[in-house]
């Protein structure tokens, strides 16, 4: 087992995850009325048009959800001990 340390009062930093390779957003439109969703997409255009769709072959569903997932990550902030051994690490 191997022993690790622990680093308190350091300072992090929790922002959009722009990774190498780490997905963007997804958009997804719910309805309401029946719960039917469009597929994901990573355009706002797809879900929306699918909801204008939804609406034209059932009238009386006119009301959505509107739902994005976003991706975050946590990095060490200037400071922290951590901060040169991650940022050396994604400059690679």
């Amino acid at each position: 087992m191997s022993v690790r340390s622990v680093i308190r009062y350091a300072e992090w930093i929790l922002g959009a995850d722009t990774t190498p390779g780490a997905a963007g957003p997804i958009y997804v439109m719910e309805c309401t009325t029946c719960l039917d969703a469009s597929p994901p997409s990573d355009e706002r255009a797809g879900p929306e048009d699918w909801a204008i769709r939804h609406t034209a072959r059932q009238h009386d569903h006119s009301g959505f959800r509107s739902m994005v997932t976003s991706f975050s990550r946590v990095t060490p902030a200037p400071g922290n001990p951590l901060y040169k051994r991650v940022t050396s690490r994604c400059l690679r």
